[in-house]
């Protein structure tokens, strides 16, 4: 496994650096970003995953997301991987911004042609874990995964899909219950096919009452957001965590949309709870 480096710079006594590798599920080259803070020679640190949303690269949370600070005073580890493969040969639908390219859905596609390079479940599952282990100062038994939009979806289910693997699991706006809602019914139709009940391990809800189980979730989610009504449906996590007994703090952000000012404002916080539960 070779790691190409792209870019390195300090930032708050650590290293922000963003690099490159050819992987092997999606047989593209991947690029993603990570944050290495101060620490003492030998040390392992614990990791917090931060999955993006649609049309997003490593590159909109590396810049706009304000977790160094955070992450530098709790040692913490922060990897932005991308949201899909890329390339000429990665097949794309260019008109749609919630298809293709920039909206994996961080789903193992099974139809043609999105299942020979969609495999984002196995590339953040299994495959990029042994790539920053074997790469940084990670200490794997202790993960925390978060994300936003399609990323939150991205963070829940994986999290829900291996119990005890993550410590930690929160989200900014999740997309809940995709399997509900226009933007996953696209998605998951499109990469799995019209059988539903190969939906349901890919949507939050739908593995909580079929049986899978977090200890804890944190979730912010503005009232300002133009996608909670029709895409978002924060409400139907609440009411699915509730049935399950898991102890969800879903906090409703009065006056905040769905850009990064509003993941920005509360970044540090949700760094903070992870580390709580990490160190």
């Amino acid at each position: 496994m070779t790691l190409e480096t792209v870019s390195e710079n300090k930032a708050h006594g650590g290293v922000q650096g963003v690099y490159t590798h050819k992987s092997a599920e999606t047989g593209t080259d991947m690029t993603f970003s990570v944050f290495v803070p101060p620490h003492e020679p030998g040390a392992k640190l614990p990791v917090l995953w931060y999955l993006s949303g649609l049309t997003c690269t490593h590159a909109n949370v590396t810049e706009k997301g304000e977790f160094r600070a955070a992450c530098a005073e709790h040692g913490m580890i922060f990897v932005a991987p991308d949201t899909s493969p890329r390339g000429d040969d990665v097949p794309d639908s260019a008109e749609e911004y919630d298809f293709g390219k920039g909206a994996g859905f961080y789903v193992n596609a099974t139809q043609q042609p999105w299942s020979k390079h969609y495999r984002m479940r196995s590339y953040i599952e299994s495959e990029l874990p042994e790539v920053i282990v074997a790469s940084f100062p990670a200490d794997l038994e202790r993960q925390g995964i978060t994300g936003h939009s399609m990323g939150g979806h991205g963070a829940l289910t994986i999290a829900l899909r291996n119990p005890g693997r993550y410590k930690s699991v929160s989200a900014f706006a999740p997309i809940v219950a995709p399997s509900q809602v226009p933007w996953g019914e696209k998605a998951l139709g499109r990469y799995l096919g019209d059988d539903r009940a190969a939906w349901r391990e890919y949507d939050a809800c739908a593995l909580i009452e079929d049986g899978a189980r977090v200890p804890e979730l944190l979730v912010d989610q503005g009232t300002a957001d133009n996608f909670l009504e029709e895409q978002l449906q924060t409400h139907r996590l609440a009411q699915a965590c509730e049935a399950a007994g898991i102890d969800a703090t879903i906090r409703m952000q009065d006056g905040y949309d769905h850009s990064y000012y509003f993941i920005s404002t509360f970044m540090a916080e949700h760094v903070a709870w992870h580390a709580a539960r990490l160190t």
